[in-house]
């Protein structure tokens, strides 16, 4: 195992793009992180350690950091996006006459752009027209990586061979990948398991006790799969890291955004207060109304989806919301495939 890659650059310098920096690096690639303010590069750069998202974690020597785009693109053999999902279209419109054609591009950003419905890497299409596109996802909760605990993934693209050099560049002692093909179910699960999260973490706030958990992480892979299979997706992904297992890791995590996120409203916090309460993005929150807009157009029934989004709006209370689910007209189990 191990890198087979000399040049890789990481675009976005999150705590999420931090840690994929320092596993290229740790892995013998020359690594250089791009960030889009240059205060925070300097700073990075002269501390060797991102002190807003990852504070104590240093950087290895083969770990630069950068704001100039020329500079973090020229070169590069592999290249990480690691910007959030709704800022994606922004920032590689800026980056797009740096960047050379034939280049992999890999995304670990994971959303539903609001205005198209498009996840990370149909974005990256757009603005760049063709490219070597993939995607990498799982349950990965950035400081248990940043501390070298175990973690296992998936690197998905449409290409095997791609997956595959992602897959080795990637892995090490404590980073296990797998490779996968189904590209947009790996994509779907990633971006909707932020929404379940979001009703985890309300669950919390509001203690409605390890039942209604568990019974909502169970209903919930059932409306990502519908929506993901809807759109052309493999249902099996979804019983996969980048289904059930990013799922899980993100409805349980203590330290993950978008439960944490839920925890505060469930406690009373407006949707604006919870994101104001933190430093990172709160992909779940805007997904979910691209989420909802998404299953409408395919007419794909999504109810734990649309209870998160009246919480979010104001227009119920979490306690509410969850009066409604239970209520819904009564349906066997067996109605949805068993894959679903």
């Amino acid at each position: 195992m191990g890198a087979r890659i000399h040049q890789a650059t990481v675009i976005g310098d999150g705590a999420m793009g931090t840690v994929c920096a320092i596993i290229l690096a740790e892995n013998g690639a020359n690594v250089r992180l791009w960030s889009n303010f240059p205060e925070q590069a300097e700073e990075m750069a002269r501390n060797r350690e991102n002190a807003r998202f990852l504070p104590g974690r240093k950087f290895p020597d083969n770990l630069q950091v950068t704001a100039d785009p020329a500079e973090a693109l020229g070169g590069a053999e592999l290249i990480v996006s690691a910007v959030p999902c709704q800022f994606i279209r922004g920032v590689w419109g800026r980056l797009a006459s740096h960047y050379h054609g034939e280049v992999p591009i890999v995304a670990v950003s994971k959303g539903i752009e609001i205005s198209t419905v498009m996840v990370s890497t149909e974005i990256l299409t757009d603005v760049l027209g063709s490219a070597p596109l993939a995607a990498l996802s799982g349950p990965s909760i950035a400081p248990e990586l940043a501390d070298r605990q175990p973690c296992a993934v998936v690197a998905a693209a449409e290409s095997l061979p791609r997956a595959e050099l992602i897959q080795h560049a990637f892995s090490n002692a404590y980073f296990r990948v797998y490779v996968h093909t189904d590209l947009i179910g790996v994509e779907i699960a990633g971006a909707t398991k932020n929404v379940i999260a979001l009703a985890a973490g309300i669950i919390d706030g509001i203690q409605a006790g390890c039942n209604a958990k568990a019974a909502l992480l169970t209903r919930g892979i059932v409306e990502i799969c519908r929506l993901g299979t809807a759109l052309g997706a493999n249902a099996a992904t979804f019983q996969g890291l980048a289904g059930v297992g990013d799922l899980v890791t993100t409805c349980i995590s203590p330290v993950g955004r978008n439960r944490t996120a839920g925890e505060r409203i469930g406690r009373g916090m407006s949707a604006d207060e919870a994101v104001a309460a933190t430093n990172s993005v709160i992909e779940g929150i805007p997904t979910t109304r691209a989420v909802l807009d998404l299953a409408r157009r395919h007419g794909v029934v999504m109810p734990i989806t649309e209870a998160v989004a009246s919480v979010l709006s104001g227009a119920v209370s979490p306690r509410e919301a969850i009066t409604r689910l239970m209520t819904r007209e009564l349906r066997h189990e067996q109605d949805d495939p068993a894959s679903c």
